[in-house]
């Protein structure tokens, strides 16, 4: 296929597809911009697409979309009499075209680092009419682009002008009615968000493509349940995702008539819910199949009620982990046979939890009865034992490299390594491939046993070459433990490991957030 474009003259198209690869790759797309005009034209849109979730901490694109104003906006600005020598006179293209991603809390909060970064001062009142009239001017400008918007998160906290914004949305209905296919909401329940309520009701109703929602908060499942059983709703034949995060399902009745009315439905995701025995109830008396693709938990609700979800979806569910932070062993050992035999396709296992008696032994048998074709992402967060746990971390530090799987994309492994398990670790699994490697030393307490770990990974992981990506944290310098340490700091490191082709990133930015995940790979 690639071939055949460049034989018929399609050289532009294939090349921004291989740019494309580097969506999310901000480095990489500044040096594409340098080659010529042609990369140039094509990698800006990326760049633009999102500006406001760019983690560079550099908000001048504020002042680029401030250039584009109207003449009625900009006369407005003028007033403030404190921009007029930032403003860019000139530029080549029409940024505000670009952007396909909208988070309005975003947006607010990089006016307030801009205003700090350019040393900005006024008085309070001013600052919020400052902010104010540039969060409005900002949505205005998006809007007389025509902008094809793709994905919209509708936050209600921190921002106080998001009953304007949302007003100026619904007064142009070419702005999300057919474009939208992605929505967020966080929406904090209150006694005066009805207003917001019938708004956002209003944006999703008047919304004719939409793929994906994503409800987060605790406390707003029932108005996130008015939405979606709202007779003007158009998501019955286009929703094809849902995302609960962070919601407690206590006294919702109407979960089953949502789902039956859901008809192309492909995927739910549950990230650490609560009261889902409550959920669990309604959900097992559909008649339709529940595809739940993703469960996170931090309170395990009933066994037997927990065991009747995963027989109606169990072969459904991809991405499984836990966060634990009580000693219920019981709970844990019935929660993991239950994915034993229940759950074959997993490809994102998370396991956080205190490991004592037969713990181990189950995890190692849900590595090895998962698929292997499916395993790519493992993550073991062993931070929290006592002291009396340490043989079992040590038990899973010599078995774990024969149990994995010969590819992985992802393994995360929080640890207090207190010898030199990590070698054999590192030995056992030498057949093994991992492109992301994460890893966190955690400190000791009386630092007695705590090692370096960068000479083994030198030895067993750099020389052979057998990961793309690194972070570690927490590590030696010169023999002396520097708690938080990334190995990004250390410069020298960072180089070595470039010259073995192994890319050294944060421990933050490599690290999974599982919701994020979640949202981008559907």
């Amino acid at each position: 296929m690639s071939c055949s474009k460049i034989f018929s003259g399609d050289l532009p198209e294939l090349l921004y597809e291989i740019i494309e690869y580097f969506q999310n790759d901000y480095s990489t797309l500044h040096s594409c911009i340098l080659v010529n005009k042609l990369w140039c034209r094509l990698a800006i849109p990326l760049l633009w697409e999102n500006p406001f979730s760019i983690p560079t901490r550099n908000y001048n694109f504020i002042e680029i979309y401030l250039h584009y104003l109207n003449d009625d906006l900009k006369t407005k600005l003028n007033e403030y009499k404190i921009i007029g020598s930032l403003l860019t006179s000139n530029t080549l293209f029409n940024y505000p075209s670009f952007i396909k991603y909208l988070n309005i809390n975003k947006i607010n909060f990089s006016i307030e680092m801009w205003l700090r970064a350019n040393d900005i001062n006024l008085n309070m009142d001013l600052v919020f009419e400052f902010k104010k009239f540039i969060n409005i001017s900002l949505i205005k400008l998006f809007i007389e682009n025509e902008v094809k918007l793709h994905t919209l998160e509708l936050e209600t906290y921190y921002n106080t002008c998001i009953d304007n914004i949302l007003e100026i949305i619904l007064q142009n209905p070419n702005f999300i009615s057919n474009n939208i296919r992605n929505l967020k909401l966080y929406i904090i329940s209150s006694s005066d968000n009805t207003l917001i309520k019938h708004r956002v009701t209003q944006i999703i109703n008047s919304n004719q493509n939409l793929k994906k929602i994503s409800f987060n908060s605790i406390n707003t499942l029932t108005l996130y349940q008015s939405l979606l059983l709202s007779k003007e709703s158009n998501c019955s034949n286009t929703l094809n995702t849902i995302i609960f995060y962070y919601i407690d399902f206590k006294g919702i009745n109407n979960l089953d008539k949502i789902f039956e009315q859901l008809n192309v439905l492909e995927s739910v995701h549950i990230i650490y819910c609560y009261s889902l025995d409550s959920f669990i109830q309604q959900i097992i008396k559909l008649t339709k199949p529940f595809k739940l693709k993703s469960l996170f938990i931090n309170e395990i609700p009933r066994i037997e009620s927990l065991e009747l979800l995963l027989q109606k979806s169990g072969n459904y569910l991809e991405n499984f982990g836990n966060y634990l932070d009580y000693n219920d062993l019981s709970s844990d050992q019935q929660l993991l046979q239950l994915i034993i035999n229940y759950c074959k396709n997993i490809r994102l296992f998370n396991l956080h939890s205190i490991i004592k008696g037969d713990i181990t032994s189950l995890i190692f048998s849900l590595i090895e009865n998962i698929n292997k074709q499916n395993l790519n992402y493992l993550s073991i967060n062993l931070s929290n034992y006592e002291n009396n746990e340490y043989s079992n971390i040590k038990l899973i530090l010599q078995n774990l490299g024969q149990t994995l799987p010969s590819k992985l994309e992802y393994l995360s492994l929080v640890l207090r390594i207190k010898a030199n398990n990590i070698e054999i670790f590192l030995k056992n699994s030498q057949n093994n491939f991992f492109n992301k490697l994460v890893i966190d030393n955690v400190k000791q307490e009386d630092h007695v046993n705590y090692i370096d770990i960068l000479p083994y990974i030198k030895e067993y992981i750099m020389k052979k070459k057998r990961v793309n990506y690194l972070a570690i944290k927490n590590t030696l310098i010169r023999g002396c433990i520097r708690e938080k340490v990334d190995l990004l700091d250390l410069k020298d490191e960072v180089k070595e490991f470039k010259l073995h082709n192994i890319k050294v990133l944060s421990y933050n930015k490599l690290s999974i957030n599982i919701c994020s995940f979640l949202y981008e790979i559907d």
